[in-house]
C-alpha cells in the first residue's frame, strides 16, 4: 500500500510542476487574471495533497485501514477539485465544458477535508 500511496504522490507532484508550469507560460496568452488564480488553485491544491500522500506512505503510524480510506479520499478529492478546476477555467480553450456538472468542485474540496480529517481521528485514537 505504502508503494502505491508514494508512487502516485509523486504522479501528482509531477503532475502540479507540470500543469503550473503550462499555466504560468502557455495560459497566460489564453486565459483571463481570474482563470488563471483559479487554474493556480487548482495546482496548488494538488500539490499541497501530493505532499499530503507522501507524507501518508512515509508514516507507520496509521492502520493500513485508515491509510487506504484517505488514500481513496485524497486521490478523488484531487481528481475532482483540481481537475474540474483545469476543465472549468480551460474550457474556451479545450471546448470541454463541465459547467452542468461544476458541483464537483466542492465535493472534491469536502472529500479532501473528509481526508484529513480521517488522519485526525487516527491519529487521536493511537
Amino acid at each position: 500500500m505504502n508503494k502505491k500511496i508514494i508512487t502516485t504522490a509523486l504522479i501528482l507532484g509531477i503532475l502540479a510542476i507540470i500543469f503550473g508550469a503550462f499555466g504560468a507560460h502557455a495560459l497566460k496568452k489564453f486565459l483571463t487574471a481570474d482563470q488563471l488564480v483559479s487554474f493556480e488553485t487548482g495546482v496548488r491544491y494538488q500539490m499541497y495533497h501530493a505532499l499530503f500522500l507522501l507524507f501518508l506512505g512515509g508514516t507507520h503510524k496509521i492502520s493500513e485501514r485508515h491509510k487506504n480510506a484517505i488514500f481513496v479520499l485524497i486521490l478523488t478529492g484531487v481528481i475532482l477539485f483540481s481537475g474540474s478546476i483545469y476543465l472549468l477555467t480551460t474550457k474556451e480553450i479545450t471546448s470541454v465544458d463541465i459547467s452542468p456538472i461544476a458541483f464537483i468542485t466542492p465535493i472534491g474540496g469536502l472529500l479532501l477535508i473528509s481526508g484529513w480529517v480521517v488522519l485526525l481521528i487516527s491519529f487521536i485514537r493511537k
